[in-house]
């Protein structure tokens, strides 16, 4: 069974996790400058059979776009343009990064390793996937 890639897209950093091949549990990737994208997919993509891409999408309380998403947006485009046949699914990342924070303390990190904002990038795109995995999995029951 193919993957499913979760992208936590920032305007310095992209935090990436992916699923096992079963689709079960959702592992943290890496954490990349945002301007090398497109070639780290392209790598990816030719190694990794990935079945959909999941974006984290920004809201705010009331439901609107985050500020942030100008920057999401032109990306989802290109993405789309690029990779037409490949299925994308944005997904409300609301309050990933606190939770991703969170886990680092529950975790035991040290303070230091707590400030290391590419690792939350990572984690965050874990919560991301492991959130949409969880949700496709009850819509099906």
């Amino acid at each position: 069974m193919p993957r499913i890639l979760s992208i936590d897209y920032g305007k310095k950093r992209i935090g990436l996790a992916v699923t096992d091949p079963g689709q079960i549990i959702a592992s943290r990737l890496t954490t990349i400058p945002t301007h090398t994208i497109w070639d780290f997919l392209k790598d990816y993509f030719e190694t990794e059979e990935v079945e959909s891409v999941v974006v984290g999408y920004p809201k705010q309380m009331n439901n609107q776009a985050s500020e942030s998403v100008r920057f999401i947006n032109p990306f989802l485009k290109k993405f789309q343009q690029i990779y037409p046949d490949m299925k994308l699914e944005i997904y409300d990342e609301r309050f990933t990064s606190k939770i991703a924070f969170q886990t680092m303390i529950d975790g035991g990190l040290k303070k230091q390793k707590r400030q290391d904002k590419a690792l939350v990038d990572a984690i965050s795109a874990t919560i991301i996937l492991q959130n949409y995995l969880e949700q496709k999995r009850n819509s099906r029951l």
